[in-house]
């Protein structure tokens, strides 16, 4: 497994660990660009929630096909993960949550999840 990368939220209380992604997401859905969120999606076993899980909020609409995870304390968006309708596993950590040095050696991609649904890069 490649190198991990590790985050949490501003008070501590959520952490993560994730395998160093090839790129993070930048999406401009209506959530995603509020949230200012890079999201790096983990295939299964490159990413873990340490701490927090139960520490978390949950926030989910539309198809709630997915499922947002902000601390309880801080209020930063650490996660998403998996919705009541998901017909896959899917799991994303948020790289904003990361050390800065790491997040700024990050290569962003910008993808349409407003209206294409592809990547515009």
């Amino acid at each position: 497994m490649s190198e991990k990368i590790q985050g949490a939220c501003h008070c501590g209380a959520v952490t993560f660990e994730v395998s160093q992604p090839k790129f993070v997401v930048s999406c401009n859905c209506s959530m995603c660009r509020r949230y200012g969120a890079l999201w790096a999606h983990c295939p299964p076993n490159e990413g873990a929630i340490l701490t927090g899980q139960d520490h978390t909020k949950i926030y989910s609409w539309g198809d709630h096909m997915i499922d947002f995870h902000a601390c309880k304390t801080c209020g930063c968006i650490t996660h998403w993960g998996p919705g009541e309708n998901a017909d896959q596993d899917r799991f994303a950590v948020n790289l904003r949550m990361a050390p800065l040095e790491v997040m700024n050696a990050l290569t962003v991609r910008h993808f349409d999840g407003a209206d294409s649904w592809e990547f515009l890069d």
